[in-house]
């Protein structure tokens, strides 16, 4: 047996280690190390509620969206207040800008350029990804960079700044627009499909969000996406990095007439999700403390760092399993047919979900605009309570995101958040049990010290460490 020590990766938001024990030149087993501890949940202990909406944004200037709405949902829930509902449909179209914005950044600036290295020269692909996906080089990247700054018009519109708004409150939001906002977002919106139909997709996005099979997916062959499937196909990346095939979403853009995308859990079948079945685990955690649900759960660091433990990560379960959050479960939970037809999958399958999941955003966000009324109520007025508790549950890019607030006294007594990249790259459970990303790694073939198959089945997955150690 040989031990690899991969780490810190680059192009990933936080510290990441992973240890793998190769055996005939595959992983036999995996280990993810989150080696950076933070402590937000602890600095917002015995403060006002309201300070949540300022501090969990700054968790990370990835997704700092994603944690205000949850932070704005779970102070709503503690008030016993319903968002007025032309204000929760621009808190989701600020909220999906963002996580649009997220995954063309992931697969230009995060994931592609691994492509483009020496490494695979040769490959009849490779001179093309080079001039497309070169780091701070390519073609490809510097078209991506001016239409997702052009994408953010949104939030400067909308949300008057990104990251860090202080736009999406409890009520909803703070900005109402009229008719000349409605105008601007709807060319800011035509001008982002143009680039997503003429360079990234090179054909309809409706064209591409009606595909029902794989091999319907692999015979695209137009604009990057293209290229990203003749990689595919070459290299097996629909055999690398398979996932448990279960999936989970809190459910995306909660409107008044319900979440655009739905809530849900699916393991070969889609079954209601149980919000009290969610424990985080922290046998293989440096924390002190038992498995509990986080309305219960404490952050409390053991500075001692003793083994079993090896991360800082806790590893969250939902009545007991791992579950895969992200782009893919969102699409698969929804009931999209490429996406079920993808359940299980590898890399393909999570860098698929995302695309599939930015055709079919942009059409959201379309109707959100199109709806605007302007005149209309933005915002619902409520008083914090005393004494009380919420939970704010949302979709960021990464996958699913949870804020649990306990109020006493009129402060903060408890703050629990479980992001994402938490659910995807936790330890082992008190079971000994992998988390997501380590049963993905299983059975990998690797070659030399920085072997590329691992760089893809971890960017599959899109890691925020500083979410995880938030």
């Amino acid at each position: 047996m040989t031990r690899l020590v991969m780490g810190p990766f680059n192009r990933v938001e936080g510290d990441l280690e992973v240890t793998l024990d190769v055996v005939d030149g595959r992983v036999a087993e995996a280990r993810v190390n989150a080696p950076l501890f933070r402590g937000f949940e602890r600095m917002l202990e015995g403060r006002d509620p309201r300070d949540a909406l300022v501090i969990t944004p700054r968790i990370c200037g990835i997704c700092s969206v994603s944690q205000s709405a949850a932070a704005a949902q779970a102070l709503a829930a503690a008030m016993g207040l319903v968002p007025a509902p032309a204000g929760a449909a621009m808190a989701a179209l600020i909220h999906a800008a963002e996580n649009v914005a997220d995954h063309l950044t992931h697969f230009h600036l995060f994931f592609m350029p691994d492509f483009a290295r020496p490494e695979y020269a040769g490959r009849p692909w490779h001179e093309r990804a080079v001039e497309r996906f070169t780091a701070m080089e390519g073609s490809a990247q510097r078209r991506a960079v001016q239409a997702r700054a052009e994408l953010l018009h949104v939030m400067g519109l909308l949300a008057g700044k990104w990251p860090h708004t202080l736009a999406i409150q409890p009520g909803g939001v703070t900005r109402a627009p009229g008719v000349r906002e409605k105008a601007r977002l709807a060319a800011t919106l035509r001008a982002f499909r143009r680039y997503l139909e003429e360079v990234l997709f090179g054909g309809s996005l409706g064209a591409f969000a009606a595909l029902a099979t794989v091999d319907d997916l692999l015979a695209w062959g137009r604009g990057d996406v293209g290229l990203f499937l003749e990689i595919a196909a070459d290299l097996g990346l629909e055999r690398m990095g398979g996932g448990s095939g279960r999936y989970m979403s809190f459910g995306a853009y909660p409107l008044a007439t319900g979440p655009v995308l739905a809530r849900g859990v699916w393991d070969g079948k889609l079954r209601p999700l149980d919000e009290a079945a969610i424990a985080e685990d922290l046998s293989h955690a440096w924390m002190k403390g038992a498995t509990a649900h986080p309305r219960e759960g404490r952050t409390e660091p053991d500075e001692s760092m003793a083994s079993p433990a090896y991360s800082w990560c806790k590893a969250p379960r939902l009545a007991g399993q791992t579950v895969e959050v992200g782009a893919l479960a969102r699409q698969v939970v929804d009931g999209h047919p490429l996406a079920r037809a993808l359940a299980g999958g590898g890399v393909l399958a999570r860098v698929t979900g995302r695309l599939l999941e930015i055709a079919r955003t942009q059409e959201v966000m379309e109707r959100l605009i199109a709806g605007i009324v302007p005149g209309a109520g933005y915002m619902a007025r409520g008083q914090l309570p005393r004494q009380g508790e919420g939970a704010g549950l949302v979709e960021a890019a990464r996958g699913s995101l949870g804020h649990w607030l306990r109020i006493e006294g009129g402060r903060i007594a408890g703050y629990q958040i479980i992001a994402p990249t938490t659910w995807n790259f936790s330890p082992r459970d008190g079971s000994g049990v992998p988390g997501p990303l380590e049963a993905a790694l299983v059975g990998l073939e690797v070659a030399g010290d920085v072997p590329l198959s691992v760089q893809h089945v971890v960017r599959s997955f899109d890691p925020c460490m500083v979410c995880t150690v938030h």
